[in-house]
Parts: structure tokens; sequence; C-alpha cells
């Protein structure tokens, strides 16, 4: 099964065993139900913004639906975008932490909505100087640094150089994250 495909059938799956509608579902991610049914027929591929918008919502890891079980690591680039994660460890229900390698294209921004309530994310700049926004301020991560900060609060990645910039994100989730 290829990633989008697993995409889809994981979102169909999650939102059919809590029997919700596709409009309860729109409700509790905030991503409309017309993108939400085109990402379960497997007709669109949704941004990485978006995808945490539905795993959030459904207080589901982001891995999850990034991480086919037969594959072994798979990036997430959904038509080409600027910001691409590929799972470096998928989500561990026992640690509860999903770890990420995430390049931005030069000039790139990803605003990310809060996480819920408890998630901490770590991040390292592995390769370039990154940059984050965090309670409304943008300050300067450079390669070799890292800076821990609550999820569960609006922040923002950007890449203001020339070059790609490499980071990692570990992200933290609060003992009831579900696991599927």
């Amino acid at each position: 099964m290829n990633i989008a495909q697993h995409l889809a059938t994981t979102l169909k799956t999650l939102r059919q065993q809590r029997e919700w509608s596709l409009s309860k579902l729109s409700e509790e991610t905030g991503v409309s139900k017309a993108m939400l049914g085109q990402i379960e027929r497997n007709e669109s591929s949704p941004t990485v913004a978006t995808l945490w918008k539905i795993a959030t919502g459904l207080n589901v890891p982001f891995s999850l639906f990034i991480s086919p079980p037969e594959s072994e690591v798979t990036a997430y680039d959904p038509q080409q975008q600027a910001m691409v994660v590929t799972p470096i460890f998928p989500w561990d229900p026992v640690l509860h932490y999903d770890h990420f390698a995430i390049t931005l294209a030069p000039g790139a921004i990803s605003e990310s909505t809060p996480h819920e309530t408890g998630v901490i994310e770590h991040v390292v700049a592995i390769n370039g100087t990154l940059d984050m926004c965090l309670d409304g301020e943008w300050q300067s991560v450079q390669q070799g640094q890292g800076l821990r900060f609550a999820g569960d609060k609006p922040h923002a990645y950007r890449n203001s150089t020339d070059s790609t910039v490499l980071f990692h994100s570990l992200i933290h989730y609060p003992k009831e994250k579900a696991a599927d």
C-alpha cells in the first residue's frame, strides 16, 4: 500500500471507529468536509499543516498517517510542498512520542495550529538555521542548537535562508494520546 492510500484508509477507519460523520470530523479538526472526503477517497493529498490539524482533532500521533506498518521510512511530501516530513521513530506507544526529520525549502514557512493540551516539542537544527515563532516572537535556532516548547500553543517554522534547512522534531504527547 502506498502512503497516499494508507493515509486515506487510516483517516476513514479512525472516523468510522468513532462513528463520526464527515461533518463531525470537520468540526473536530477544522478541516473542510469537502477536503476530508477527498482525502478519504484518495483524491487529494493534504499539506503537512492540514494533516497536523487532522491528527490533533482525532487525538492521534501524526506518524500514524505517514508510516504504513509494512514500510520502514516514508517521507511525506504532498505535491512537492516546501516542507518534507520523514519519520525517524514513528509513534512509540510506551514512551508517547514521534520523532521526525523535517526539511524546509528556502523561503518556506509552516504555521502550526496548537496541538492538544500537554504536548511538548523538542526541535534541533541539524543543518542550517531554523527560525521559530513562539509566543508571537521569532527566534533563530542555529545548527546544533535546540528548543523545547509547549506544542499546545500556536507556533511556526521558517527558513529565511537560501539553503534547505534540516531539523529534527521530537513531539512528546500526554499519556492519554490514542495509538489508533
